[in-house]
């Protein structure tokens, strides 16, 4: 038995324990539910018996009969809140077997090799990473029956990795985790995780709001008591999943270890591409009502761009002339369209369909429908608080029409009006958000769409996962600045916008990116200083002094 064979048998054996120590906690917390009433047993049988008798221990025994059926009453009602708590799933956008085949095949072939039960489906997630899921709640089976309780677990796949990964580097690093199916088949394992699940879903139905204190007061005890058994499962659970995660990795060196190493290097660059993308380039444009229909298509650009820059991702773009794992969909675009929305509905929150307020926009849309659209609007809300605040306009300008120049004379004068219109500006933005129905508790799908992949989820208001933290007023006016800046740019001196694929929005003058823009704004909006952006408009041939279009 070589070295590899015994680290995997012991890590096994290793997780079988932990798995063992987390059914025994539920199997003392039955004990000592049962105890009462295996009391009030033997003190009837004792008395049936003509021992223990007299006027005391009859009053005993009714005593601890009647606290018998109070704990077991209490304890059937936590165990039934238990039982009907449902386990938070991920939500993820299904790939049935028929629309990728190909992928199906590959992953049933590494099972294959791996000597483990192949998933039971496989779905996409807009993260980079991948994992086994267990869905065999009664609430995720969608109406199976009982065997659906050895389903094998839901293989779940981060979308970046299929468009830019090639099909071996796909198959490499999904190898580990194929390899966790094996410990899930195992029952001790698959009943820990159950129990494990459970409670941890009772807490979280026990926390939720909304609930009248009477309705309420029994799903709050039972969240209690799971709490306290789940911090008693706390260090067995973490040491079980960390031996199975052991053992999964040992099992897969034997299937493409070698690639496997290489290809750790992509989940990173995929990574930092995939949170460039999301930050820089999707939020904008979903702060716009408009959500990007290619991410992941929009990865492999940005990826591609960075490793133009970066002479560290030198060589990696060079991987591109191969298969990309993306190829084993039936329909890449369909299923980057749907993983699309979902980003954009968990990391900004959104209706779970298209509309005139939330629409789809493709890359080569992306400059005129989010960059131009942007900048006007914040160049709009811009005037409009200068005209609540009752600013004049610039000297040297025409008092009927919108100028750059009014901004700067402002943002210069004498004590600091900065902050004032910082206020406001921030003020704005959140009526605009308020009255835009972009968020807000997650909405099943209309009928005929299919399952809403935040069904499943709860009620929890969207975003689940915001990117970035609420932006201070000096930030806000930063920005406003700037695209009143960039709009004076397109409208005076012929710039054009534009996307970068790593910084988002970007101004190009000449066909060139100019990305010096935020020093010169900042001079302008932290100390009332305009030279360095006079330079700047100097330099680029921009007229302060000439109105600009708002939307």
């Amino acid at each position: 038995m070589s070295g590899i064979d015994v680290g995997e048998e012991l890590g096994a054996r290793a997780a079988q324990a932990r798995a063992l120590a987390l059914l025994r906690i539920r199997s003392r917390a039955l004990a000592v539910v049962i105890t009462p009433a295996a009391v009030a047993v033997v003190l009837f049988a004792a008395g049936a018996q003509g021992h223990l008798g007299g006027a005391f221990w009859d009053g005993v025994r009714w005593a601890v009969a009647a606290v018998a059926v109070v704990v077991l009453l209490v304890a059937a009602a936590v165990a039934v809140s238990v039982a009907r708590a449902r386990p938070a799933v991920s939500p993820t956008v299904p790939v049935a077997e028929e629309g990728a085949p190909d992928l199906y095949r590959l992953v049933r072939d590494l099972a294959d090799r791996l000597g483990v039960p192949a998933p039971s489906a496989i779905a996409l997630t807009p993260d980079c990473d991948s994992w086994l899921e267990d869905r065999t709640h009664r609430a995720h089976r969608g109406g199976a029956g009982r065997e659906a309780k050895e389903t094998a677990p839901v293989l779940v796949i981060g979308s970046p990795f299929l468009w830019w990964m090639r099909v071996a580097e796909l198959r490499a690093v999904l190898a580990p985790v194929v390899a966790g199916t094996d410990s899930s088949a195992h029952p001790d394992i698959a009943a820990a995780r159950r129990f494990v699940r459970g409670l941890d879903a009772a807490v979280a139905d026990g926390a939720a709001p909304g609930r009248g204190a009477l309705r309420g007061a029994p799903v709050t005890f039972a969240g209690w008591v799971a709490r306290l058994l789940l911090r008693a499962c706390r260090e067995h659970a973490a040491e079980m999943e960390r031996c199975v995660a052991a053992t999964a990795s040992m099992r897969a060196q034997g299937v493409d270890y070698a690639l496997r190493i290489a290809a750790q290097e992509q989940v990173g660059l995929a990574y930092a591409g995939w949170d460039r993308l999301l930050t820089r380039v999707a939020l904008p444009a979903w702060r716009m009502g408009r959500w990007p229909s290619r991410l992941d298509a929009g990865v492999v650009s940005a990826l591609t761009e960075l490793s133009r820059r970066d002479r560290l991702a030198d060589g990696f773009t060079s991987r591109l002339g191969e298969r990309p794992a993306c190829d084993l969909l039936e329909e890449p675009g369909v299923a980057d369209e749907a993983t699309s929305l979902l980003a954009a509905r968990l990391f900004h929150g959104g209706p779970a369909e298209s509309g005139p307020d939330w629409a789809p926009v493709d890359w080569q849309q992306y400059p005129e429908e989010v960059v131009d659209r942007k900048w006007r609007t914040e160049a709009a809300r811009l005037h409009r608080v200068l005209d609540a605040m009752g600013v004049p306009p610039a000297s040297a300008a025409d008092p009927a029409v919108p100028t750059l120049a009014r901004v700067m004379e402002h943002l210069a004068g004498p004590g600091g009006p900065g902050e004032e219109l910082a206020a406001g500006i921030g003020a704005a933005v959140a009526r605009d958000d308020a009255r835009t129905p972009a968020s807000g508790p997650a909405q099943p799908a209309p009928v005929g769409t299919g399952p809403d992949p935040l069904d499943l989820w709860g009620p929890d208001p969207l975003p689940l996962f915001p990117l970035q933290p609420p932006r201070t007023g000096t930030e806000l006016l930063a920005d406003h600045v700037a695209a009143m800046v960039c709009c004076a740019a397109v409208d005076t001196a012929g710039a054009a916008p534009g996307l970068d694929w790593l910084d988002g929005p970007a101004l190009l003058v000449d066909g060139e990116r100019r990305a010096d823009l935020a020093t010169p704004v900042l001079s302008l909006v932290e100390d009332g200083d305009p030279d360095p952006l006079r330079s700047w408009l100097a330099e680029v041939g921009v007229r302060s002094d000439k109105p600009v279009r708002l939307v």
